[in-house]
């Protein structure tokens, strides 16, 4: 009798300084979230991501890697590419925190909007998305989590290791427990 073959999926790209980080460098967790702006479910786990790394704030490092899945949300390459201009000016978690606040208006003109909102350069950034300035960064991500098994949004890898727990805020918290204990 043969007894299946049990992969566990890892992170395949380790977290670098190009990375967007919150939370201290030498935490003794780290979740890589794999994310797109325009994912709905995305959009329902950052809050309780957000009130995890609040509950957790000397336990958790937290880093963002873009995952578009343009196919079925059109401006979440937009959104990322602007997020990354953003990123380019030291503002990366405040554009991140708008998308996901404001996931109903990432068509262009809302997102104008936003990048205003954020006291950021709405034509500079509108340049810079237009003519794909930050696209391989972006495509980088996106690469990075198909080599780690990403195959839909929001994944989430704890300690490099794939999470298949869920995202509410008491499965996040277990996660982030466990892995602070192993």
């Amino acid at each position: 009798m043969s007894t299946p073959l049990q992969v566990t999926a890892r992170l395949r790209d380790p977290v670098t300084n190009e990375d967007h980080v919150r939370g201290p460098a030498d935490a003794p967790v780290t979740i890589v979230e794999y994310g797109d702006f325009q994912c709905p479910f995305c959009g329902t786990a950052y809050p309780n991501l957000h009130e995890m790394l609040r509950q957790r704030a000397e336990t958790v490092r937290m880093v963002y890697r873009y995952f578009p899945i343009a196919n079925v949300h059109p401006y979440a390459e937009r959104a990322a590419e602007t997020a990354e201009a953003a990123g380019a000016r030291g503002r990366f978690w405040e554009m991140h925190d708008w998308l996901y606040e404001h996931q109903d208006q990432l068509d262009p003109v809302h997102l104008s909007l936003g990048v205003e909102q954020l006291g950021l350069p709405p034509d500079e950034l509108n340049t810079e998305v237009d003519n794909r300035v930050y696209a391989d960064r972006v495509r980088r991500d996106f690469v990075g989590g198909i080599r780690s098994g990403v195959n839909g949004t929001p994944t989430l890898f704890v300690n490099e290791v794939r999470h298949e727990g869920g995202f509410d805020l008491p499965d996040l918290l277990a996660a982030v427990d466990a892995a602070a204990n192993a």
